[in-house]
């Protein structure tokens, strides 16, 4: 009788729409294994995925540092906000990184707003969110130094006509690497979420988990071989990331890595009020 009163949980995973769902099934224990059901939602999460008031705990990790979309004026060469000869804000002017930041600060506010209409009365959302320590730099933190050596390959490859330099200069990463203050201030302004906890997890860095270049290098090209591929096209990506490896093994972050931080924000909401 006890197994009567045990809940049946219902599990969503979300990505994109281009991702192939059934290699994530595929990892996963048989049906006959798993004590709960599961589907998947293809879609953004900048928008809404699910019914009002459907989810009992909304879990993201690791995910709310990818924009929906660069900010567009990176690329208008009349802009005080233009990013050429670059692919990121790390090391860049002021305006590019303020660009970023708004645009940031759009995007989690809509996730914020779609994920509070979709949480039950009493439900939950974990969050846990890249980025770096208040008062930090993005060049202090190895994943937007990684970038900037990427940006910088790729320039190579430009003046020596490997690839159109307008082409590097069109190419902006859709990424961005908040701070607790930052992020705290962003979900305090949203006005339907309450913060229960609020922490950073600083145990893991990506000299412990890849302490070696090989593993440095795939890692990076496949978190960025899909956004590469489709602006310049497949043919550069083994020669890029031939070259990515050479600067890498020479850089103060891979030599030097405990001169570079970056963190896990967690953060635990509620509702604020039930709508």
């Amino acid at each position: 009788m006890a197994n009567d009163k045990t809940p049946e949980f219902q599990v969503f995973f979300n990505d994109l729409s281009h991702t192939d769902f059934n290699a994530l099934f595929a990892l996963l224990p048989p049906q006959s294994q798993r004590p709960y059901f599961l589907a998947g939602v293809p879609g953004s999460f900048y928008g809404n995925l699910f019914p009002k008031a459907s989810l009992n705990l909304a879990y993201s990790s690791c995910a709310l540092c990818w924009l929906s979309d660069v900010p567009p004026e990176l690329s208008d060469t009349t802009s005080p906000a233009y990013n050429g000869g670059r692919i990121h804000y790390t090391g860049a002017s002021k305006e590019v990184a303020q660009a970023y930041a708004c645009q940031y600060k759009k995007d989690i506010t809509s996730f914020l707003v779609a994920r509070s209409r979709e949480l039950a009365e009493d439900g939950l959302m974990a969050l846990i969110v890249p980025g770096v320590p208040d008062g930090f730099l993005c060049s202090q933190a190895s994943t937007g130094s990684e970038f900037d050596l990427v940006g910088s390959c790729l320039m190579d490859m430009a003046r020596e006509g490997r690839i159109k330099e307008e082409d590097v200069d069109s190419f902006n990463l859709p990424i961005y690497y908040t701070t607790p203050k930052e992020l705290e201030e962003i979900i305090r302004c949203n006005g339907e979420l309450k913060i229960e906890k609020m922490g950073t997890l600083d145990g893991v860095e990506a000299h412990d988990t890849m302490p070696d270049l090989e593993s440095r290098v795939l890692y990076l090209r496949a978190v960025l071989e899909r956004l590469i591929r489709t602006h310049f096209g497949h043919q550069i990506l083994d020669e890029l990331f031939d070259r990515y490896s050479l600067k890498l093994a020479q850089s103060s972050f891979f030599l030097y890595p405990r001169t570079h931080k970056s963190i896990m924000i967690f953060t635990l909401l509620t509702r604020l009020r039930y709508i």
